[in-house]
């Protein structure tokens, strides 16, 4: 079944997990994703919450697959900035195979931050944020038209 954007956030904070969980890295994207932030999922704030946070934080990530980094669309005009590594790895939430977004060498802003994600659907990945092996929240990237 694929997902969408809407359908995820309003998942419950289980849902999301279980489906991060039984999901596959897929491959390491490549180009301009949107990004939506799902803070306090399944409930009716998480659209509001995102929609506030896409227009004056973050907006998605641009990765380059053949470098192996990415960098953050970022504030109100979607500046390029905070630079992670991306490289396959084991996942801190379930020990799986996921795609590993790390900043702890790239980002003196972001060092102790951690991403990672798997592909849910055609060109959709749900990812989960860590600070520190804390889990903050979880996330979704979704590159147009695929």
């Amino acid at each position: 079944m694929p997902y969408t954007v809407p359908q995820l956030l309003g998942m419950s904070q289980k849902e999301l997990d279980d489906l991060f969980s039984a999901s596959l890295p897929g491959d390491i994207p490549n180009g301009e994703a949107n990004g939506t932030a799902i803070i306090a999922p399944g409930t009716i704030y998480s659209q509001e919450i995102a929609t506030f946070i896409n227009h004056f934080a973050w907006q998605g990530k641009t990765f380059d697959a053949s470098s192996g980094t990415l960098r953050n669309r970022i504030l109100p005009f979607g500046l390029n900035a905070i630079v992670a590594k991306v490289y396959r790895g084991e996942s801190w939430f379930d020990g799986k195979d996921c795609i590993v977004l790390d900043y702890s060498e790239t980002s003196l802003l972001a060092h102790w931050i951690r991403d990672e994600i798997r592909l849910i659907a055609p060109g959709l990945y749900l990812g989960v944020v860590y600070w520190d092996k804390t889990k903050l929240i979880d996330f979704a990237i979704q590159f147009p038209g695929q």
